[in-house]
């Protein structure tokens, strides 16, 4: 018979203030599951894994954890103010069972020695370290709230490996795309209050997602129900946006064939200028650029940016994106090479620091800059509210303090104050930040909608492919080299992903990753492998499905008294599914990252 789920929430009923935010919400949780919790922010993601946490009492339903369960959590903006150093807060989440040596081994494999002071921590180093005090434990449950915010693409890599190795069940909260089609298996949608679970994982999911909203939209036609035109708009408008990034993607794909062209067959740019290029066509031309403080940190770099180009830089924390960022913008001197910049540049920069929200300030307030209920966008007037409803938020938020605000919706509000200026170039450090998958969906078309051009510093692997014409890398030693494409198209051309920066010992910070281009040995794939790889995914089809058909037998809950016997055996028979489909899952990743590697060697 099956093991009985680890964590159960049923009827989950919580609000904020007055305002209902769960409405009959369930979780449930087996051992060894891998679900993605998702939902558009402000829709309560959180709070239920607060509540699936204990750290916060629901106003109704029941939570039950299976007896000797551990669990850990890890918050959006983990709190380590209590203790000493990094290794005191890490070694707090041990039980009496745990050993410490799995402390040291995580401290070391992301970059830290735990001897470093909590306040003197950036982001990323206070997120790795809340990783390693979650992470040692080993628990049956790990609850990860936006685990990959403040990480850059190492350590990023490092925490999909770690998680896809562990035994425990994971709850997971993510805006990567990427991050979640690696790591999940099942999905839990939580929209309006309540909870929809679908057994596959995300890959399939924004499909199945649009499939129920235009059944929803049906329906509600067909029984005349009068719906509230905003609110029709931000829930059935998801599917298409959707529709019409399929446009988009391929007027992306057009761009990056001619930024290609404009590069050569060897992704080197072409700095000769043309005599006839127009005024204004040239955003910015860098030639053999070096710049150094106590290491090289641009090192005889040249690049050419033209109106109309979406430029994405990539790079461990700590490569020098800033600087590299700086010296085109005009505000910091190179020490040797050439910058020049085009005529007529406006730009907007959109860094996503928090604290340029006034908290006690209305959202119409900061759109307005507190002069009455109009926002000027590219020059012409617009009511205020009509705006905002462009970036999701309703109408009834127009007096809500920025303070009661989700980090989701801050970064919404950002986007709506910096993209209602007047600009043709557009600097955008880390956009996608706390933001949900439908804001996303919305950052990339207008995007795509702008005039100008687009220079964005990102760690989001599947933002850069939808967005990026060329991607400038960092390559080691100040190095940094632009190739064609998005994020993907980096990895196909130079053979492997963003690589940690080596530290003055010669020791990389990440164990994940190594300071210099690993050596690629050529590879074949065997014919048994090639022909598992295309099997698989039918395989895994079909064990999802059978998972479904069992999951629902299993959900009556007079089933047991009704039909112990059969209560059993199906029990059992789910078990045996869910492991075949783990398996099918760990071997099609194993191959399709042997297909990867042969693949890069062309």
């Amino acid at each position: 018979m099956a093991a009985p789920p680890l964590l159960l929430l049923s009827d989950i009923r919580a609000n904020f203030g007055t305002i209902p935010l769960l409405q009959g919400a369930t979780l449930s949780v087996s051992p060894g599951e891998r679900l993605a919790l998702v939902g558009r922010n402000g829709s309560g993601k959180s709070s239920l894994l607060r509540i699936a946490a204990g750290l916060t009492q629901a106003d109704g339903g029941t939570r039950f954890v299976q007896p000797g369960a551990t669990m850990r959590y890890l918050a959006q903006e983990p709190d380590l103010s209590a203790f000493a150093t990094v290794e005191d807060y890490v070694m707090s989440g041990l039980g009496p069972a745990d050993e410490p040596y799995r402390v040291h081994q995580l401290l070391g494999d992301l970059g830290l020695t735990g001897q470093e002071a909590p306040a003197r921590l950036s982001g990323g180093e206070a997120r790795r370290a809340a990783l390693a005090h979650a992470l040692a434990p080993k628990p049956d449950i790990l609850l990860l709230d936006e685990p990959t915010n403040h990480l850059d693409l190492p350590a990023i890599e490092w925490l999909e490996r770690e998680l896809n190795a562990m035994r425990g069940a994971l709850v997971l909260i993510s805006h990567d795309r990427r991050f979640l089609e690696r790591l999940s298996r099942a999905m839990v949608w939580l929209d309006r209050g309540t909870t929809r679970r679908l057994e596959q994982s995300f890959s399939k999911f924004e499909e199945w997602r649009d499939t129920v909203l235009e059944e929803e939209e049906r329906d509600a036609h067909k029984l005349a129900r009068q719906i509230v035109r905003e609110e029709h708009w931000l829930r059935y408008g998801v599917t298409a946006r959707r529709k019409r990034n399929v446009k988009r993607l391929g007027n992306l794909h057009a761009l990056r064939t001619k930024h290609r062209e404009r590069m050569g067959p060897q992704g080197a740019a072409r700095l000769s200028a043309s005599s006839a290029e127009t005024s204004g066509n040239l955003v910015i031309e860098m030639k053999g650029v070096s710049k150094a403080f106590d290491t090289p940190v641009v090192v005889d770099f040249s690049t050419r940016i033209m109106r109309g180009d979406r430029v994405g830089i990539v790079g461990p924390n700590g490569a020098g994106k800033s600087t590299l960022l700086k010296m085109m913008m005009g505000e910091l001197a190179a020490d040797s090479g050439e910058i020049r910049r085009g005529t007529e540049l406006t730009t907007v920069v959109l860094d996503q620091r928090r604290a340029e929200l006034d908290a006690d300030r209305t959202l119409t307030e900061v759109l307005t800059g507190g002069s009455g209920d109009q926002v000027e966008v590219n020059g012409q007037r617009r009511h205020v509210i009509g705006y905002m409803k462009e970036f999701l938020f309703l109408p009834e938020q127009a007096r809500t303090p920025v303070k009661l605000l989700s980090g989701g919706e801050r970064g919404r509000l950002l986007l709506a104050r910096a993209l209602a200026q007047p600009a043709n170039l557009l600097v955008l450090d880390e956009p996608t930040n706390d933001l949900d998958l439908e804001t996303l969906d919305l950052l990339q078309e207008l995007l795509a909608e702008h005039s100008g051009t687009v220079i964005v510093v990102s760690h989001d692997r599947d933002f850069l492919d939808r967005v990026a014409t060329s991607v400038i890398a960092f390559e080691g030693d100040g190095r940094w080299q632009e190739y064609a494409g998005g994020y993907s198209d980096m990895v196909t051309q130079r053979g492997y992903g963003v690589q940690a920066e080596a530290r003055e010992d010669g020791a990389a910070p990440l164990r994940a990753g190594r300071a210099v281009a690993p050596v690629l040995e050529r590879k074949r794939m065997a014919f048994k492998d090639q022909h598992a790889l295309k099997t698989l995914p039918g395989v895994m089809e079909k064990l999802e499905a059978e998972i479904g058909v069992l999951r629902n037998w299993l959900a009556d809950p007079g089933l047991f008294a009704r039909d112990p016997v059969g209560f059993a055996k199906r029990s059992g028979l789910l078990a045996e599914k869910q492991a075949a489909l783990a398996t099918a899952e760990e071997e099609w990743l194993r191959l399709e990252g042997m297909r990867e590697e042969v693949a890069a060697q062309g």
